[in-house]
């Protein structure tokens, strides 16, 4: 994205002038809204996925894709070492505002320094990845950023139930699907905020299977610790 769409729209928060939510469009012909007050929302306001993710949060931790910096907000205040990063300013000044210590204003893939205990990636934080080709890189660089012992943190959902026809479950014919189409959870998005809209931008959903077959050719071990309500998990990635 070139546009700065959530960095624009968490700052209009904070500065008091909250008049509407981001549109998002998909290639899955769907129309739909991301509440900003939500990307403020405390720990009893999360979903149980996310509060089990932040109570296994242990040493130096990463915040990946911050946003608002919720995360990293709960975690500073429970006494966690955590930084926050994420490639959008308007975030990354949203925490500092929030009175987030640590932060980093860049893409990840652009870190190299320092080691971590804790990679974290909430909210399907893991569709920065864009596509499945890319996903082991991605594992790979994350695995460069962990210090001995270090865990990866990530939620996602299988997005196969969208599929759903008539002539049967689709997760009868996950096979078919991804020979047609390329992998079922590459969606492309496109944001409106105000009178801003994003260019188009690949996000990743995985489903379990997926990542611990790509996560295992990373030589990490891949553990599924939760399910959520609708085709969501938490998993924890770390090294064999």
């Amino acid at each position: 994205m070139e546009t700065d769409i959530f960095g624009k729209a968490l700052l209009d928060y904070m500065n008091g002038n909250y008049k509407e939510d981001i549109v998002t469009y998909s290639s899955l012909d769907e129309e739909d809204t991301i509440p900003i007050p939500y990307l403020f929302r405390t720990f009893d306001d999360m979903p149980g996925i996310e509060q089990k993710a932040l109570g296994l949060c242990r040493g130096n931790v990463l915040d990946i894709g911050c946003g608002a910096g919720s995360h990293s907000l709960y975690l500073q205040e429970k006494g966690v070492q955590v930084t926050a990063l994420d490639h959008s300013l308007g975030a990354i000044k949203t925490c500092i505002r929030r009175g987030i210590t640590n932060t980093i204003n860049c893409p990840i893939l652009d870190l190299t320094l320092p080691k971590f205990d804790t990679l974290l990636l909430l909210m399907n934080g893991i569709g920065i990845v864009g596509n499945l080709d890319a996903l082991k890189n991605y594992l790979m660089h994350f695995k460069s950023l962990l210090r001995p012992k270090g865990q990866i943190l990530l939620d996602s959902s299988d997005i196969i139930y969208m599929f759903d026809t008539d002539e049967g479950d689709s997760a009868d014919n996950r096979d078919d699907l991804v020979a047609e189409d390329g992998y079922y959870g590459e969606v492309y998005f496109t944001l409106r905020y105000r009178e801003l809209t994003s260019a188009s931008f690949p996000w990743l959903y995985l489903d379990q299977n997926t990542l611990k077959k790509v996560a295992l050719a990373c030589d990490l071990r891949c553990e599924i610790v939760s399910l959520g309500e609708h085709y969501d998990y938490l998993a924890r990635l770390s090294c064999l």
